[in-house]
């Protein structure tokens, strides 16, 4: 049996189907306040459902009982954040430590951590708490595999943080001059499902991202190519994020000024040594933009 922790969530939801539709046993952790839609769609793939809470040590110890892997792609981040409830420290670090403390006082066989771009490397909560996570996985004994994606296409083209196809409008952190290697939560849900079986993934950490590094300038003509039409751009500088980091006080608001920082100067990955041992086929920011946009690029 496979767990999937995160499981109502982006990543975790689409490793849940992806498991079912191999026909793989595998249990969601959900927990008593999940979005009972969600947890219904779940059942319907044939996904067993286990309740737990990632800062109830015992529901966790419970869980894991019988299991041969968790995936975890929990996080408090970006959509569920709730301070002191479901925030950077309740979730992201001291909940992640109790599901590692559980799988390896049950005898978990392995455990596959999302975490993020190692390039994501500034100070900031977030970025803090994913490093202190995966170091405590590396000292478990657990056999691990950790993976690290660049930029979600879902998150980070998307309305949420100033992109809006619908509307042609774009918000840039930065220059919008540096690479970025723009990543697709099928894909690295598909990553998650497969290290299960690659010999290349055990106690290895992955370096993720889509199949071709684009700076969010280029990003913006691909979406103008598919929509037909031009999009209004707005830069926030460097030093404007700089600036909120600093003086925002909630971690989330800090966390988000990071990765906007960490945005502005690129994260380009080379996915050669990766696709060698893991031959799945990346989608490209062209192919979320048309699925996204609806339209073809224009002819004539």
């Amino acid at each position: 049996m496979i767990l999937v922790v995160g499981a109502t969530g982006l990543v975790g939801s689409e490793v849940c189907r992806r498991l079912a539709a191999r026909e793989i046993p595998v249990a969601a952790l959900v927990r008593a306040s999940s979005d009972p839609a969600k947890v219904a769609a779940l059942r319907e793939q044939g996904v067993a459902i286990v309740e737990g809470d990632l800062r109830d040590r015992a529901s966790l110890d419970a869980a894991c009982r019988g299991v041969s892997a968790i995936i975890s792609s929990a996080a408090s981040m970006p959509f569920t954040y709730v301070p002191d409830v479901n925030d950077i420290r309740t979730t992201d670090v001291d909940g992640m430590t109790n599901l590692i403390d559980a799988a390896a006082a049950t005898g978990v066989g392995r455990f596959v951590y999302v975490s993020f771009s190692g390039h994501l490397d500034i100070d900031f909560p977030l970025s803090n708490a994913k490093r202190t996570v995966e170091a405590r996985i590396r000292a478990s004994g657990l056999e691990h595999t950790i993976l690290r994606p660049s930029y979600f296409m879902e998150v980070w083209l998307s309305p949420a943080v100033g992109f809006d196809a619908a509307n042609a409008t774009a918000t840039i952190y930065g220059l919008g001059v540096d690479p970025i290697s723009w990543i697709a939560v099928s894909d690295v849900a598909e990553l998650a499902v497969e290290s299960l079986e690659v010999p290349a993934a055990v106690d290895a950490t992955l370096e993720l991202g889509g199949p071709e590094a684009l700076t969010p300038l280029e990003v913006v003509s691909v979406f103008e190519g598919v929509a037909g039409r031009r999009f209004e751009v707005q830069h926030v500088p460097v030093e404007a994020l700089v600036t909120q980091q600093e003086s925002a006080t909630d971690p989330m608001a800090q966390s988000f000024a990071g990765l906007m920082r960490c945005y502005a100067k690129g994260d380009a990955i080379d996915m050669a040594p990766i696709l060698r041992d893991f031959p799945i086929r990346l989608t490209t920011v062209r192919e979320y933009a048309v699925r996204h946009v609806g339209a073809t690029t224009p002819t004539g």
